[in-house]
């Protein structure tokens, strides 16, 4: 048993379930309390400049997790916030009732904060005010580590040996006020974060990755917010059917015009209009009303005002001169697909192949996924345009310019220099 079992198995942390019958000789996997109870959710400015407080007076790394309304709200903020640190316990924050988390994120600022995949959680705790320094991801470190199963349920019980409650990840975290049976999953998902952590590093001590595990943390969190996404209509799901350029002009204006009625009335942009009824609309290109109504996904529960809203959508994109059209396709910088390599390129197409087949050679060999050793796009990249001279050193530096971290350049470059040559 590691210390962080041995911590988490210590008395404080209370579970259910009784004794195990005679004929059983393991015991079953407690089911995790949270040692403190369930703290009451912090919604004014007092109680959050005494919580900030007990946090700024607590000791080591903090335990970091955000919950959101996916699918239900517009967009995607945080609508609780969940901590837990050393000496100053679990804090559960309404985000909504206090919308200005930056003198929490001051005061931890320079602490260590363990996250559970921490690129889901960063960009809504950045909105709030709340911008870690350091980070340790318990999935990403789970990942390198070569565990099979990196959900949060799975490492808490495979690492810590305690079953976390599962049944309320994908609720209406925007509901107010919040069950109680939500609050305590919420707190729970903080209960071992840090247990978890301190016995993840020390697996990846032994494996020595735990400096490849720190750049990665490193990387996450000095990475910039992503860029406002170009043309995200085309990601509309069932695009694939729309060929014609008249057509992606139907999605587009279909598109737009959702995307405005969620955001004002803040729900999901599912919820006011399907995709599926999109792309119907754009490969059906209804004259008028009646004929929109009879497409799947604009049945007899729409009424008259929606459905001429979205019939004038898809009339101002019948209307577009030809000129206005969106070009199919959408313009990336790059490689293009793999699959017409060989046409276009077959000594390109033998290099993916051959990088392919080493470094999943080589992530099998160092037991993590492909795509941690190295991104499927960077060996793209550099299989397309490989340097002038293959060497380790131009290959190395071809690895960089994409974005490798030192440890991947050193693990992957021998690897592609033999696949390329």
């Amino acid at each position: 048993m590691t210390d962080a079992q041995e911590t988490a198995a210590d008395s404080s942390l209370r579970t259910t379930g009784g004794a195990p019958p005679d004929d059983v000789e393991k015991a079953p996997t407690p089911l995790l309390e949270p040692r403190d109870g369930i703290p009451p959710v912090i919604a004014d400015e007092d109680a959050l400049a005494e919580m900030i407080a007990a946090y700024a007076r607590g000791a080591g790394p903090v335990a970091v997790d955000a919950e959101r309304a996916s699918g239900y709200r517009y967009g995607q903020r945080a609508y609780l916030v969940q901590l837990r640190r050393e000496g100053a316990g679990t804090a559960l924050i309404d985000p909504v009732a206090c919308p200005d988390l930056s003198g929490l994120g001051e005061a931890i600022g320079d602490t260590e904060w363990v996250l559970h995949a921490a690129t889901q959680d960063l960009p809504c705790l950045r909105e709030i005010g709340m911008v870690p320094s350091r980070i340790f991801d318990t999935e990403l470190a789970g990942r390198l580590a070569g565990f099979p199963r990196v959900g949060l349920g799975a490492m808490v019980e495979g690492v810590l040996g305690f079953v976390l409650e599962k049944g309320h990840s994908a609720v209406d975290w925007s509901t107010r006020p919040l069950p109680e049976p939500w609050l305590r999953y919420a707190a729970l998902d903080v209960e071992l974060l840090v247990d978890l952590r301190d016995a993840l590093e020390k697996e990846l001590d032994r494996q020595g990755k735990l400096e490849w595990a720190r750049e990665e943390f490193d990387a996450i969190a000095s990475a910039p917010p992503a860029p406002p996404r170009k043309d995200p209509w085309r990601r509309t799901s069932g695009m694939h059917k729309v060929r014609r350029r008249r057509q992606m002009a139907v999605v587009r204006e279909l598109w737009t015009a959702r995307d405005k009625v969620a955001q004002r009335r803040d729900v999901s942009p599912g919820k006011v209009l399907s995709d599926g009824a999109i792309v119907e609309a754009a490969l059906g290109l209804p004259p008028n009303v009646h004929a929109l109504a009879g497409l799947s996904g604009f049945g007899h529960r729409m009424g008259r005002r929606q459905l001429e809203q979205w019939q004038a959508a898809v009339d101002r994109a019948k209307a577009l001169p030809d000129s206005e059209l969106p070009q199919p396709g959408q313009t990336v910088s790059g490689p293009p697909p793999p699959r017409s390599w060989a046409d276009r390129d077959p000594a390109a197409a033998a290099r993916l192949s051959a990088a392919r087949a080493a470094v999943s050679a080589l992530a099998e060999q160092l037991n993590m996924p492909q795509e941690n050793l190295i991104t499927p796009d960077t060996v793209r990249r550099v299989c397309w345009e490989p340097p002038a001279e293959i060497t380790e050193a131009s290959v190395s530096e071809a690895l960089a310019a994409h974005g490798a971290r030192r440890w991947q350049i050193a693990q992957v470059t021998p690897a592609l220099v033999a696949a390329l040559a």
